[in-house]
């Protein structure tokens, strides 16, 4: 039996409606049998609003030379680019695609069919949030975590082999590489989380929840009480963010941004 983390979370908000968290793996192309198959009203990305016109340079520079991305990808090093290399070396699914498949193809969507896009995080001139990045910098700088990094292939191993413990069965009729694509992205997430702090983790989550909860509110003056939120977030961060969701933490305001999508065409 495929493992229930593999089924998109539903949070049901006391005020009305309901928020779909649907995870996804960085760079990986979902196929239909995987893709969100609930009705929703509005769409809302775990990012600012600036995502898209990196997309697109994205898919420029993709057009001008394909496979540039991952390239540079791979040779960043860190966690990442660890992850990437696992990923391409898949055989069985679509990995190593940018700019990343699914956020990007929900996004298309969304504009296509004319619904609000919500842009989760929060501008870099919002006061709360500019702390809350000055205080993750100091954390990733400190000298512990620089050293760390340093010997990032011996903590990426050993959090591969922790992870690969838990892997649990792809969904039914799904490639098993997508249960290996699921390990390479929980130890990403690890090492990515690693490198600030539980208390600063929880700060961004607990914000990212009153906007969640501000965008359904929004949606619900047009779709009523059953108004559905689609929330993108990284598989290995659903729970994480379902548990703050869970927290009832007072809904913060937030508008639909408009976003202008790219011509290309969906995969």
């Amino acid at each position: 039996m495929p493992d229930q983390s593999w089924t998109d979370e539903v949070w049901e908000d006391p005020d009305g409606g309901r928020v779909l968290i649907h995870g996804t793996m960085p760079t990986v192309v979902y196929p239909n049998a995987m893709r969100p198959r609930t009705t929703w009203h509005g769409l809302a990305l775990l990012e600012s609003p600036d995502v898209v016109d990196l997309w697109a340079q994205e898919e420029l520079d993709e057009a001008e030379s394909h496979g540039i991305n991952l390239t540079h990808a791979l040779l960043s090093g860190g966690a990442f680019g660890k992850y990437t290399e696992g990923i391409s070396a898949l055989e069985d699914l679509q990995g190593g695609r940018f700019p990343d498949p699914e956020p990007r193809r929900l996004q298309r969507n969304a504009d296509r069919h004319q619904r609000p896009v919500f842009f989760i995080e929060p501008l870099a001139d919002d006061e709360d949030w500019s702390d809350y990045l000055t205080q993750e910098a100091r954390a990733v700088s400190h000298w512990k975590k620089l050293l760390g990094m340093v010997r990032v292939g011996k903590r990426w191993k050993k959090s591969v082999k922790h992870h690969l413990f838990e892997a649990r069965p792809p969904p039914k009729g799904q490639s098993i590489d997508y249960a290996s694509a699921a390990v390479l992205a929980s130890a990403w997430w690890e090492l990515s989380e690693w490198l600030s702090t539980p208390a600063l983790a929880q700060r961004r989550d607990a914000r990212y929840a009153a906007r969640v909860r501000g965008a359904l509110a929004q949606l619900r003056q047009t779709e009523g009480s059953d108004a559905t939120l689609l929330l993108v977030v990284h598989r290995p961060h659903t729970q994480a963010v379902l548990s703050a969701l869970k927290a009832n933490k007072a809904p913060e305001e937030i508008s639909s941004t408009a976003s202008d999508s790219s011509t290309t065409e969906e995969e």
